[in-house]
């Protein structure tokens, strides 16, 4: 099993080829392929490699699915004994990636 962890916008994800994942927002179109570079871990079924911080030669190709938006959160703040009550919604922008492909020039 190969499996990888990128970090993508910030956060570090673990990734498979052939899976989809749901990360912050990219600006790019449906349909697009982007490669990322910042790999920070890979892992074969029998040798891994660690990268300090990234790993050099070695891409991730992602294709960007669609747009969407997450669940709805809502913030609810109340100060006592002054009669406020703040309500407010949020919905996160998110991007669905397919991953295709986890390129390692190292041979892992």
């Amino acid at each position: 099993m190969v499996y990888a962890v990128v970090d993508i916008g910030g956060r570090q994800v673990i990734i498979e080829p052939g899976r989809f994942y749901d990360v912050d927002f990219i600006n790019a179109d449906p349909g697009d392929i982007l490669t990322l570079n910042r790999v920070l871990f890979l892992s074969n079924s029998e040798q891994f490699e660690i990268g300090m911080p990234c790993l050099k030669n070695t891409l991730v190709k992602v294709k960007i699915l669609r747009h969407l938006r997450g669940r709805k959160l809502t913030i609810f703040k109340i100060k006592p004994k002054k009669n406020a009550r703040f309500k407010q919604g949020h919905r996160q922008k998110l991007t669905r990636l397919l991953v295709e492909d986890i390129i390692s020039l190292n041979g892992v």
